[in-house]
């Protein structure tokens, strides 16, 4: 039983940053965040530039192990010049996430960050006991404590040159010891044996406590950690070798303070144990039965439910039904039967779905999921040229003076500065609209025939307003999925940062028009925002070409849409790129050049599920490629082993089982993560994965990390491969996305069972209460036939049909939809039960094992 554990990150917004003067110099400042689980940092939001109360509305899936223990966010100053400042942070423990199985939202205060609260890696001892008599009697018995430092892995680093000079302080009651002092690595290796004497019968409260330094010559040493060990985990002369977490100081203090500012936040953590995939298809059946059977529309469905019921937010919920369709091939039916409920549930056209409904969500996260390769191919060369020009339009003469001062605009006077942005944005805008309406191939059949079906139920209900059929296209084609990628390029993964003044305030201008096209123009020459008259004609006239776009969109055959199996894996191929760009490429050493400083080339490399390759250019066919099941590792590279920033590893098995390491380096920070999140994801189920690895390189006959001389030395730091970023590339999870809505109904099955079962049990005839006596009969024969297997922990046999027995004392069929889909859970929850219950015996049996093997050893 697989178990995941998800973070969902919104970072939206800051207020009352300290000015940067407050710390470098004179400014507003130029604020980013930094996200970072445990001490691994994950991802960097774009920098907003010249302001103290930025607005970021970036969102994150982390996908984590579940052994992590903290979520951070840092804020920072920008600085092109210096060293970046640390503003403050935010911390929040996992024991603290787990709390709020709803997630937290509000405004989270920024703490002060300190070298005694800023700690990481661990710290690995041997340590042991026996016991002595006192060679008086008034000494009484006492026991000797052996302890062996190891060895520390992934120290902090507290000096700008990257290094460590590193010692270890024990302490156990008055005694005290101290290693030597290790230099120059972040993963020491001391292998010292300490001895401690205490009274035997301390042994009960006493703990050996340890402090790791970083040595100075002059000044105080810097602390790197600390924490302790109870005594009572030894047991007799058996040798315990462990890692031990290094914590900041128990007397720190992390005060809040006011003068730093405080961050928004939305955050949830959520930890599933996920069942093998047979045992979810009992209820996957019933979610696709909704869909597939014609149902009156005022009888619940097992989708209806849920929408009852469900705690999470509503878009979060749309996309894991989406996925969960898709994953069965049945995205279209299942998109159709919500639109179809929503129409049916609307009277006036013009509020059709205005709402944030399921049916709403699910079609808008459909288009995220599935159309965003192709959002990408339409979009991006315009958005880019838009990016690049960084040109000064203004269409509103109420801004035009703001617009000045703000731009230095000086050259031109109002009505030129007004009609040159008028040509300007009619430029992009002839780009933008030209490329949406030639893109009818492009657009993946899917999506197409998800709209002709749309376009069809809204023309059934209302056939008197012929425009209404466009419009429901249009609202989520151009207003919920152009139009926004326009607004914020970043959010829609256009670009990687946000854009400046200039540019945000053409995209806002131009989004502003390709929702009036969307709406068909019909709001042009109604008193609104009557600066804008200069485009109307544009507006009008492609108005009639996005009809005629739409009329295309969606004449497709039946016969050109991906069957069912193909339809699962039509956004998700194997061959589909997931990622691809410029990356500098170290030169092999065994090139027989000199490497001076170190080379790296530019190479442009492609990213597959299967295949990693790369090539001189973009254009080249001829490319070297590596196939992902080799892959076995993905990991950043420390700053001092080249001297570069932003360099990341892929460990390669080689047939004979060699490891071979590529290092890469990307153009920034956000790169390096984004490519470091997709490739583990393609190796994510290989089976020889390191545990293990080595952020320095191996150079002048040592590694620059640990200063091992054997080149294929085990690695001195832990890999990250579970950690991940989620976003529109992830393959399905079928078996998650199952478990999710599971937990959701399970959640909300008392809700259920009062609104559904409770007054139908008062209704039930006499004949249903007879047949339950049978039932309860035969039930009572079954369990004395099978009483022989009752005391096996067996796990319930997912072939088994759902009990569905209970239903048939229901005449109404909404009783029967919710005593099914009870049974259904009732199900899964006996199956969790049976996995926990075997894993608890399982470690109870590890733990029997280890005790019999100390008694032998006495």
């Amino acid at each position: 039983m697989a178990k995941n554990t998800t973070i969902y990150l919104r970072i939206s917004e800051a207020k009352n940053l300290p000015p940067r003067d407050a710390i470098l110099g004179p400014g507003t400042g130029d604020p980013y965040c930094t996200v970072k689980v445990d001490n691994e940092t994950v991802a960097r939001t774009a920098t907003v530039w010249k302001s103290t109360n930025p607005f970021w509305g970036e969102e994150y899936t982390l996908y984590l192990p579940r052994s992590f223990h903290s979520l951070s966010v840092y804020v920072c100053h920008h600085d092109t010049l210096g060293a970046d400042a640390l503003i403050g942070k935010m911390l929040l423990s996992r024991k603290a996430l787990c709390l709020e199985p709803r997630g937290l939202e509000k405004w989270f205060p920024l703490r002060k960050v300190d070298k005694g609260s800023e700690v990481q890696g661990e710290l690995q001892l041997e340590m042991w006991c026996h016991g002595n008599r006192g060679f008086t009697p008034a000494a009484g018995d006492f026991t000797t404590i052996c302890c062996v430092v190891v060895q520390a892995r992934d120290l902090a680093v507290k000096e700008k040159a990257g290094i460590v000079d590193a010692f270890v302080e024990l302490s156990l009651q008055e005694d005290k010891a101290k290693t030597q002092v290790i230099k120059r690595t972040r993963f020491p290796k001391w292998k010292e044996t300490f001895d401690f004497t205490i009274p035997t019968k301390a042994m009960e409260t006493a703990t050996l406590q340890f402090t790791v330094w970083d040595w100075e010559k002059q000044g105080n040493h810097d602390f790197l950690g600390e924490g302790e060990v109870a005594l009572t985990e030894l047991h007799g002369d058996e040798h315990v070798l462990g890692w031990h977490r290094l914590c900041p100081r128990a007397s720190t203090v992390d005060d809040e303070s006011s003068e730093l500012g405080s961050l928004r936040l939305k955050v949830r953590c959520t930890e599933e144990h996920i069942l093998p995939s047979q045992y979810y298809q009992p209820l996957v059946d019933l979610l696709v039965e909704s869909v597939q059977s014609s149902i009156e529309p005022e009888t619940p469905t097992p989708l209806s439910m849920l929408e009852e019921v469900m705690t999470m937010d509503r878009m979060d919920i749309a996309t894991t039904l989406v996925k969960v369709f898709l994953g069965e091939g049945m995205v279209v039916q299942f998109l159709d039967a919500l639109n179809t409920q929503e129409i049916l549930n609307t009277k006036d056209p013009n509020t059709l779905f205005r709402g944030n409904s399921l049916a709403t969500k699910s079609m808008d996260q459909f288009l995220k999921v599935v159309g965003m390769p192709y959002l990408h191919e339409v979009l991006r060369p315009v958005v880019d040229q838009i990016f690049e020009d960084k040109k000064t339009v203004e269409l509103d003469p109420c801004k035009v003076d703001s617009c000045r001062r703000r731009l230095s605009v000086k050259s031109q006077s109002d009505g030129q500065l007004l009609e040159h942005s008028a040509m300007i944005l009619t430029g992009y805008l002839e780009q933008i609209i030209d490329n949406i309406v030639m893109s009818v191939d492009q657009c993946p059949p899917v999506i197409r025939l998800a709209f002709r079906q749309l376009s069809k139920r809204v023309e059934d209900r209302f056939p008197e307003h012929q425009d209404v059929k466009y419009l429901a296209i249009s609202g989520f084609l151009f207003l919920r999925f152009f139009a926004p990628a326009v607004l914020s390029p970043k959010l829609f993964a256009l670009r990687d940062q946000h854009a400046d003044a200039k540019t945000s305030r053409t995209c806002t201008l131009l989004a502003k028009v390709i929702q009036s096209i969307g709406n068909l123009g019909l709001q042009c020459g109604r008193g609104k925002e009557t600066w804008m008259e200069p485009l109307h004609p544009f507006i009008q006239d492609s108005s009639s070409r996005v009809q005629d776009f739409l009329d295309q969109l969606i004449d497709i055959d039946e016969a050109n849409v991906p069957t069912r199996e193909a339809q699962r894996r039509s956004a998700f191929h194997q061959s589909v790129t997931i990622k691809e760009g410029h990356l500098l490429r170290r030169r092999r050493a065994d090139d027989g050049l000199v490497l001076m400083p170190f080379s790296f080339k530019r190479r442009y490399y492609w990213l597959c599920n299967d295949a990693l390759a790369y090539a001189k250019s973009s254009e080249d066919q001829i490319r070297t490629t590596t196939m992902t099941h080799r892959i076995c590792a993905v990991e950043r590279v420390d700053e001092n082993a080249f001297q570069r920033t932003n360099v990341f590893q892929v460990i390669i098995r080689d047939g004979d089982g060699s490891l071979s390491t590529t290092y890469l380096q990307a153009k920034d920070v956000n790169e390096m993560h984004q490519w470091l999140s997709a490739i583990r994801k393609t190796c994510v189920t290989n089976s020889r994965m390191l545990g293990t690895f080595h952020p320095g390189t191996h150079r002048a006959s040592k590694w620059t990390c640990c200063l091992e001389t054997d080149k294929t030395a085990r690695g001195c730091s832990k890999t990250h491969s579970a950690v991940t970023l989620g976003d529109w590339r992830d393959p399905l999870d079928p078996d998650a996305e199952a478990q999710t809505i599971y937990s959701q109904i399970l959640l909300g099955r008392d809700i259920l069972r009062s609104k559904y079962l409770e007054l139908a049990d008062a209704g039930s005839t006499a004949e249903s209460s007879h047949e339950q006596a049978n039932n309860s009969e035969a039930e009572s024969n079954n369990s004395v036939g099978n009483s022989s297997e009752s005391g096996h922990n067996s796990v319930p046999d997912p072939k088994q049909k759902p009990d569905i027995r209970r239903s048939r004392s229901f005449y109404d069929a909404k009783m029967a939809a919710a005593a099914r889909l009870l049974d259904v859970i009732a199900d899964l929850e006996r199956v969790h039960e049976a996995f926990n219950k075997r894993e608890r015996e399982r470690a109870k049996g590890l733990e029997r094992g280890r005790s019999l093997s100390l008694e032998s050893t006495e």
